[in-house]
């Protein structure tokens, strides 16, 4: 299962600007949910296929001893031109859905009784993700 929105306001967006500045919200920063959570070192561009890969290898480990909850949804869209395809004639058709991750944002987060089996959860889950992340947890 891909994470694509249902309905959005434009169909193609342009690029934006730079990503990294270190992100200031603190509804994404502080641990809300869980114990455990897994935050963004390094600024970069996750694709759904990254977050749904993510996703599956937490909850083949945690299974259904706690709770996942993942604070980012990949919202907009990239644009690719099919191969072989002249200049000119437009902007391609969307390809992938991306999320635009800052520095300090908070990824996902779990509620687990048992913090090594949280902690092996995530650390699978950084193998995944194409940027650095580090573990932060509730004291």
């Amino acid at each position: 299962m891909l994470f694509t929105p249902k309905k959005w306001k434009f169909r193609k967006l342009q690029k934006g600007k730079k990503l990294n500045t270190i992100n200031k919200l603190n509804t994404l920063n502080t641990l809300l949910f869980g114990k455990l959570g897994l935050k963004a070192i390094q600024c970069g561009r996750l694709t759904s296929k990254q977050l749904s890969a993510m996703r599956q290898t937490i909850n083949k480990i945690i299974k259904k001893k706690g709770k996942l909850k993942i604070n980012i949804f990949p919202h907009l869209q990239v644009t690719k031109k099919p191969l072989e395809v002249r200049m000119g004639k437009g902007k391609g058709n969307v390809d992938r859905w991306i999320f635009k991750v800052r520095t300090g944002t908070l990824l996902c987060e779990i509620e687990t009784p048992n913090t090594l089996i949280g902690l092996q959860a995530l650390k699978l889950a950084q193998y995944k993700l194409p940027f650095l992340t580090k573990i932060t947890n509730k004291i």
